[in-house]
């Protein structure tokens, strides 16, 4: 194929530009949080109240309007008494893992896309997970094998995650 210098500067400065666009998203990821914020914006959750999987034994969607940062990320709220109790203890409510499929944790894989709506909680800790009738059938109190891989590559994975 011969191009001509007009078509080839054009294709030189597209390639460039592409590469510079991918160095900068591999910056970005290398100075990502431990927060799983998903793909768009920096919120926890997806937008939902952790407080609420605790306080209503459900998934509520938090308002933008009503928010905390913690751990590099931003947590929406469906109350100020919601968002009052998690900057009191910020641990006790927020999801393990960062927010991140606690299954797919659990061998090893970091998956980002959860579903708010399907989650556990265990032993006072919330655990999120990718959708329904996956693994998180069986993430149950008996399923300690579960967490304890889960919690063991945690650290590691969390390292990772923030490019260290």
């Amino acid at each position: 194929m011969i191009m001509n210098r007009s078509a080839t500067t054009s294709w030189l400065f597209a390639a460039a530009s592409i590469i510079a666009l991918l160095s900068a998203g591999t910056a970005a990821a290398e100075e990502r949080s431990a927060v799983n914020t998903g793909y768009f914006g920096n919120v926890a959750i997806l937008g939902y109240d952790p407080v609420a999987y605790f306080t209503d034994g459900k998934a509520v969607q938090g308002s933008p309007d009503i928010n905390q940062s913690w751990l590099g990320a931003t947590w929406y709220f469906a109350s100020t008494e919601h968002r009052d109790a998690f900057t009191a203890k910020p641990t006790t409510y927020a999801p393990q893992y960062g927010g991140f499929c606690a299954g797919s944790m659990s061998v090893g894989l970091v998956t980002d896309n959860i579903d708010p709506e399907s989650f556990r909680i265990i032993d006072g800790k919330l655990y999120l997970f990718g959708g329904t009738g996956g693994i998180e059938q069986d993430f149950d109190p008996t399923a300690a094998k579960i967490i304890a891989d889960a919690d063991a590559r945690w650290p590691e994975t969390k390292k990772k995650i923030q490019g260290q």
